[in-house]
């Protein structure tokens, strides 16, 4: 049986005692004090004896370690592919650029793709807008440069006095070139 007011009253009176009130409230007072510091011991050394292991970190783990190895490989992959492209996409405009410019000095046909081919890109410098930087030096420079394989009476320009035909006996471009290159 608990030990509770009614508990004491009947076990007095049982004993043929008379038990005033004060006397029974310092003996339930006390009993609920020890009751207390009872039970604030056993659920103190019940959380000392159940406590969780801290679980591992997520970055000490194995297949943390691994996942980590394996996205910065697909990083460093995708890093050299974007290098890899804005290489290529800088070299198209290069030559587009190169290209322009041996158009410029007057270079067409095979002449134009052999001098585009031999032009140095490493050096051509690019404005915002993809056109070659100092454009006009470089036009001046390729036609120096150039300036006996230019054509001067072929085919793609009429001869003065024939009234705008071209005339009949004029070598095409690339019988220019190749007469040019066999002197």
């Amino acid at each position: 049986m608990a030990f509770t007011r009614e508990f004491l009253r009947k076990t007095a009176k049982e004993s043929g005692v008379d038990l005033p009130k004060e006397l029974e409230d310092a003996l339930i007072q006390e009993h609920l004090s020890v009751r207390d510091a009872y039970a604030g011991e056993q659920v103190k050394t019940a959380l000392e004896n159940n406590k969780p292991e801290p679980a591992p970190k997520v970055e000490d783990t194995e297949e943390y370690k691994a996942l980590k190895t394996q996205l910065e490989t697909v990083n460093q992959q995708f890093d050299q592919y974007k290098d890899d492209q804005q290489k290529k996409e800088i070299r198209a405009a290069k030559v587009t650029a190169a290209t322009e410019i041996h158009k410029a000095a007057g270079l067409t046909g095979k002449m134009l793709d052999m001098a585009v081919k031999l032009y140095d890109l490493d050096k051509l410098e690019l404005d915002e807008n993809g056109k070659a930087k100092n454009y006009d030096d470089l036009v001046n420079a390729a036609k120096t440069e150039y300036e006996g394989s230019i054509p001067k009476g072929s085919s793609y320009s009429p001869a003065p006095g024939t009234g705008g035909k071209a005339d009949p006996k004029a070598h095409s471009l690339e019988e220019a070139v190749s007469a040019y290159y066999k002197q």
